[in-house]
């Protein structure tokens, strides 16, 4: 069985604005890369069609690096509090050894 071909972002996008500078026409640009027309007039569409997200994906990411921070903030918040909570378990475990002796979970009931 044939294994399809991949090509790159960069390289679709480079035979795109070749085809867009009406240099050559799109079948002479399609036969030289011995790419089928229709795939060539595919990208080209997918191209106009994304257009406008190259000058609206710094607004994008600046949102995103937002979100990213915050996520950042109150995972560092939560570890903190795991932290906290973990050094009081370890105090009260000891407190507990000391008062009630080695194996105090096995003696102590600890109902609600």
């Amino acid at each position: 069985m044939k294994k399809r071909r991949e090509y790159s972002p960069e390289y679709k996008a480079k035979l795109v604005i070749e085809v867009l500078r009406e240099e050559q026409t799109l079948s002479e640009i399609a036969s030289r890369e011995n790419i089928n027309i229709k795939q060539l007039s595919n990208w080209k569409s997918e191209f106009l069609e994304n257009a406008a997200r190259a000058f609206s994906r710094s607004r994008d990411e600046k949102a995103a690096a937002r979100q990213v921070a915050e996520l950042k903030k109150k995972e560092s918040k939560y570890q903190a509090k795991v932290g906290q909570l973990t050094l009081e378990v370890d105090f009260l475990k000891e407190a507990c050894e000391k008062l009630y002796g080695a194996g105090w979970e096995n003696n102590i009931d600890l109902k609600e």
